[in-house]
């Protein structure tokens, strides 16, 4: 079995590959939940979605996010009546929303929703919220401001210059059942090429698994979301620069080193894998730039190879 730490496109792709390299049914993906937001009184979770999306196959690939094919019926019409639509909701979209929704306010945990929602779109992996307990992430920006993740990303397109990060909630929040099970049976734990900051660090904030990770130190490996010190997609380095954490990666191999065995870098970054290693990370280089299905599938197997 396995088990991956996963947020956002990325980790999407990369799980993508994972499922065509081993069996689907033997990935946990642990995915975070701290970007999870109410939008027209649905509960939405970005992350849980894109990654179901994907792993069923009907995801937008172009977009990164929803589903192929999409219209915005729906919010056109709300826009009718004065209504804020920047967080772009499909038509299709909605009907997750609504079961979710639907299903939570019955009684029914993240974790349980979740596993429906997946076998509904025959999803073979099993995907588990970090967290049944409500995290959200809250950032901060220079002038003073304390923003969703979702208003900072999306309605702002993480424009901002962020002062600080916070995980609301994470301090009381409890993993989600299977969680610490899947992280202390693993025979490999990946941690996708997420963004460090927003993706894995809430993920990590949730008390228990940060420690899962460390015990297992030396089977747990991580794929670099930072190549030639940029981020793949998204404002990883937006993120990552304020907060002190250099936009490389080594400034990811030494962000996660106390958790981390093994760093899968790009080819472009070669030449910095002493640095990778200086910090008593194992570093492997191949290419991490999923162009395509395939490198997606290679990726994941010289990340599993790494603790073959």
């Amino acid at each position: 079995m396995l088990a991956a730490l996963a947020g956002g496109v990325g980790a999407a792709r990369f799980l993508s590959g994972l499922v065509r390299a081993v069996p689907p049914a033997d990935v946990v993906a642990i995915v975070n939940t701290a970007d999870d937001d109410e939008f027209h009184g649905l509960h939405v979770s970005p992350d849980l979605d894109s990654v179901t999306y994907t792993l069923a196959g009907a995801s937008n690939v172009a977009q990164g996010w929803g589903l192929e094919g999409e219209t915005f019926a729906t919010l056109g019409a709300l826009e009718r009546y004065g209504v804020e639509t920047w967080f772009r909701l499909g038509d299709k979209d909605l009907a997750t929303h609504l079961y979710r929704t639907q299903r939570l306010r019955a009684g029914a945990t993240l974790t349980e929703v979740t596993a429906e929602i997946t076998r509904a779109w025959a999803v073979e992996s099993t995907l588990l919220p970090m967290s049944d307990d409500d995290v959200r992430t809250r950032i901060t920006v220079a002038d003073g401001r304390e923003l969703t993740m979702q208003e900072w990303f999306v309605r702002e397109r993480a424009e901002p210059p962020v002062v600080s990060v916070r995980f609301d909630g994470a301090e009381r929040a409890r993993p989600a059942p299977g969680v610490l099970e899947a992280l202390d049976r693993a025979d490999a734990i990946l941690v996708c090429p997420s963004n460090p900051v927003i993706s894995i660090g809430p993920v990590l904030a949730v008390p228990g698994i940060r420690d899962a990770l460390a015990a297992r130190r030396a089977r747990v490996v991580a794929v670099s979301p930072i190549i030639g010190g940029a981020p793949v997609k998204g404002p990883a380095d937006r993120l990552m620069a304020p907060l002190g954490i250099d936009v490389s990666c080594v400034g990811v191999a030494a962000h996660y080193a106390p958790l981390c065995g093994t760093m899968v870098i790009d080819a472009i970054d070669a030449a910095r894998a002493p640095e990778v290693e200086a910090l008593g990370v194992r570093a492997v280089v191949t290419d991490t730039m999923m162009r395509s299905p395939e490198i997606a599938v290679a990726l994941a197997r010289e990340a599993l190879a790494a603790v073959a």
